[in-house]
């Protein structure tokens, strides 16, 4: 059942799925980094902000029993979020085909039986974070998305936690001037991407309505838009679980690592896990829930983070 009382009453709805659901692994993946205004996990709630069709939503959900969950949503965008909850949460995420071999797999995969693939629907919500992440630094790039969403997003709906925003409409996105994404730490390459999408905003959203694959090939075609940007949007937006982000810095190596005990280069990542079509993705998932990172050795210095504002 769902309730709405005034504007500063919230949407109240409670969703059950088919199959266990982890809210906070589950939503993991949409947090860009661990000050991201769009995302805080505060005690046992998620908090989220988002730009829906209808406008701005604020959201907090809440594990309710190990099929379900409580959302609270307000703002213009409330009642168009809650219709898009079931597939947040992953109800279209069907992983009973997976029964992976490899032995870190199979105790990771019973382990975490409420790991679900989510599915926003929001392109551009995912476009742009994935466009700032492009050859650099994490850290460097959540602290960009940061400094632009709290400088020309708009202010979260109803009582989000201090210091969230909602993010920026693709309109918004295409007016920043070049010198505020310089201010960011942006260079010029991945801002004219950025403005380039966002002169695409609405065609860009209908994409949801095309299969992942096709999709992903239609986002590869704007300048800018590799293979691993399209796959980070597709993984979020899509709720493709077997989108892999071949060409990241470090994933193949935490692949290699994880799965083989030696590194791997990406056609080795590619070729090692080609036989899990079509659940690369979810692989990917539960290695890195289950302590990827931490299987790399230590070599040398850390990536140094490019400052552009200097350049």
């Amino acid at each position: 059942m769902t309730a709405y009382v005034g504007e500063a009453t919230p949407f109240d709805t409670r969703v059950e799925l088919p199959w266990p659901v982890d809210v906070a692994q589950t939503l993991r993946p949409l947090q860009r980094g661990p000050y991201d205004p769009c995302h805080r996990h505060v005690a046992d709630d998620v908090w989220r902000t988002s730009r829906m069709e209808s406008g701005p939503v604020t959201y907090r959900i809440r594990q309710d029993g190990p099929t379900g969950a409580r959302c609270l949503a307000w703002g213009p965008g409330a009642e168009e979020l809650l219709s898009a909850l079931p597939a947040l949460l992953g109800a279209g995420d069907d992983a009973s085909g997976f029964a992976p071999e490899h032995p870190l797999l199979a105790d990771a995969h019973r382990r975490l039986p409420g790991l679900r693939i989510t599915r926003t629907g929001r392109v551009f919500e995912a476009l742009v974070p994935a466009i700032l992440e492009q050859r650099v630094h994490g850290v460097a790039a959540f602290a960009s998305w940061r400094r632009l969403v709290l400088r020309f997003g708009d202010p979260a709906p109803g009582p989000a936690p201090r210091g969230m925003a909602v993010p920026p409409s693709a309109d918004t996105w295409r007016r920043v001037p070049s010198w505020e994404f310089h201010k960011a730490n942006v260079d010029p390459g991945r801002a004219r991407t950025v403005v380039r999408c966002a002169q695409l905003g609405d065609s860009l959203e209908r994409l949801t309505a095309e299969s992942p694959q096709q999709a992903q090939r239609k986002l590869r075609s704007v300048p800018g838009v590799g293979i691993w940007t399209a796959a980070e949007v597709a993984q979020r937006a899509f709720g493709d679980a077997d989108a892999l982000s071949v060409g990241d810095y470090h994933l193949a190596s935490v692949v290699g690592w994880s799965l083989l005990g030696r590194p791997l280069d990406d056609a080795g990542m590619v070729e090692l896990l080609e036989p899990l079509r079509p659940h690369r993705y979810r692989v990917i998932r539960l290695i890195t829930e289950t302590g990827g990172y931490h299987r790399v050795p230590r070599r040398g210095p850390r990536t140094a983070i490019t400052d552009h504002r200097h350049h």
